[in-house]
């Protein structure tokens, strides 16, 4: 058997996913997390103001 870090210890993965399901629409738990996290992510680039930005004059 392989020795590493023992990451697979942490959660247990031997077991099936949760489920939501709106008529013939379902998703996993996992994906719609991740779908979430990218959503979020997108946004906050959009939000967040560019480096320098600030230190800008009007133009000369």
């Amino acid at each position: 058997m392989a020795q590493g870090w023992g990451l697979g210890a942490l959660i247990n993965l031997n077991h099936y996913g949760h489920y939501l399901q709106w008529h013939v629409f379902s998703i996993s738990v996992a994906n719609l997390l991740v779908i979430i996290v990218m959503i979020a992510t997108f946004v906050a680039a959009l939000v967040a103001p560019f480096p320098g930005r600030r230190n800008r004059k009007g133009p000369q």
